[in-house]
């Protein structure tokens, strides 16, 4: 695990020397700066952990560069702790309502100092967790099961995790390939660092590398995930979705341990560890064309395959209970048992969607059910809904068609076939589907969905 970067800002050398010394006794990781202009510089270069920032400086005051950088990075402001011999009421409170994580007065107390920093970046990595498990559908800190298969996985996963290289993440679509990857990072040496999600096939071609990479304009940066995920983990979801330029500048990244923000000319360190998972089968993406062959063999260092539900399903029971748990103390849905009956048709059955289907079957019957018992006639009922949305919505034509068209008719069916299952109620379709019911009657009306027919 790297130490944690601090970039010291100050114009007065002796405080400069003095807080640089006293950290870096403390195990972190020092850069030094005595005005706005090489501040700039120095964040340009290497995004830190953590500020600390002067206020009264002779170029820029420390106020004025706190805001500069709190509209660049937005929700991703590292914690910037400001520093002042002579500041006031009024002073300390704009500089908190900018977004400064804590304010120190001169004479410094170094004692205060050290535990300050140590709190502002554990606060820090204790917000980014949380933001990343609220992203995430799944809250599964580890994959769940049982079975050989399951245990086996988890071995492997946890002997991997150890090496610091590349891992590839194989699977279908469902499967737990992200909590796979999560359970990697929380075991690696570098499980105190940042741990970075980015799901490729959400990122419109045109902005995958100023996602991935940030990007300089107007003398402003944004820091992409890439230089987020320093000293940590970046997973990159279904990878084989990257167009071939981001997949060069990937490359090369992870080649030299350097690369140039889109519109930047100035090289920027970063030492991450990828993972990243596709349910593609790559070889054939090298062969069509589609994926570089050296890319490939640099993220395939250590491939990891996560099986499809139908072939663990004696795992399944303990699927159920735990997205019962999940959605009963969460969500605070009604709690209702499975019979046997009905846990031994779910182990018969093929599950297409894996994981990820058998969970949404989980919720919906939670939702929808009365009695206190899940019966093997409702669990029947229930898949036969999910066959019905899966034959509806995914026919040949909807390949034939623009994204954004496709997109529509998926919405359409999709929500036409739960608002028929619930006869019309829009409150408990807004249940069903997760939606604000304001939107919802908006995206009725946009599809031209006629609630009174559905009703019938």
């Amino acid at each position: 695990m790297n130490p944690a970067h601090i970039l010291v800002v100050d114009d007065e050398p002796d405080i400069r020397t003095l807080i640089k010394d006293i950290l870096e006794d403390e195990g972190y990781d020092i850069t030094t700066a005595s005005d706005a202009k090489s501040a700039r510089n120095a964040r340009r270069q290497r995004r830190p952990d953590l500020i600390l920032l002067d206020i009264w400086m002779p170029d820029v005051d420390g106020i004025s560069l706190l805001k500069e950088w709190a509209e660049e990075e937005e929700d991703t402001l590292m914690p910037v702790i400001m520093i002042s011999g002579h500041g006031t009421i009024e002073t300390a409170i704009e500089a908190t309502r900018l977004g400064a994580w804590d304010y120190l007065e001169k004479p410094l107390s170094l004692s205060k100092l050290v535990l300050t920093v140590e709190r502002a970046l554990e606060t820090d990595k204790l917000q980014k967790e949380n933001i990343g498990l609220l992203r995430r559908i799944q809250p599964v800190t580890e994959p769940i099961g049982k079975s050989k298969t399951m245990q086996d996985l988890r071995e492997q996963i946890t002997k991997v995790a150890h090496h610091d290289t590349c891992v590839l993440i194989t699977g279908e679509a469902g499967s737990g390939k992200r909590v796979a990857a999560n359970y990697l990072h929380n075991n690696s040496t570098r499980k105190d660092g940042p741990y970075v999600e980015i799901s490729v096939a959400t990122i419109a071609r045109e902005n995958s590398a100023m996602e991935l990479f940030g990007y300089e304009k107007d003398d402003k940066i944004h820091f992409g995930r890439l230089e987020q995920a320093n000293s940590g983990t970046l997973f990159l979801d279904e990878i084989s979705d990257m167009d071939i330029e981001t997949q060069a500048k990937l490359l090369g990244a992870l080649e030299n341990k350097t690369f140039m923000r889109v519109g930047g000319n100035t090289p920027v360190e970063v030492n991450v560890r990828i993972v990243a998972a596709t349910h593609k089968n790559l070889e054939k993406e090298v062969k069509a064309g589609h994926f570089r062959d050296d890319l490939y063999y640099k993220l395939n260092v250590v491939p990891i395959h996560i099986a499809p539900l139908r072939e663990h399903v004696q795992d399944i029971p303990e699927f159920i209970n735990y997205y019962v748990a999940l959605y009963v103390d969460r969500d605070n849905l009604p709690y209702r048992s499975f019979s046997v009956a009905a846990q031994n048709r779910l182990r018969n059955y093929r599950w297409p969607g894996n994981v990820r289907e058998l969970e949404n079957l989980v919720q919906r019957l939670l939702i929808l059910g009365i009695e206190e018992e899940i019966s093997q006639e409702e669990v029947e009922f229930a898949l036969g809904q999910s066959y019905e949305i899966t034959e509806a919505v995914l026919t040949p034509d909807i390949y034939d068609v623009p994204f954004k068209k496709a997109r529509e008719m998926f919405e359409r069916d999709y929500l036409k076939h739960r608002l028929q299952s619930c006869s019309g109620n829009v409150t408990q379709l807004a249940k069903l589907t997760g939606m604000e019911r304001t939107n919802l009657y908006r995206k009725l009306r946009s599809l031209g969905i006629d609630i009174k027919e559905s009703s019938v």
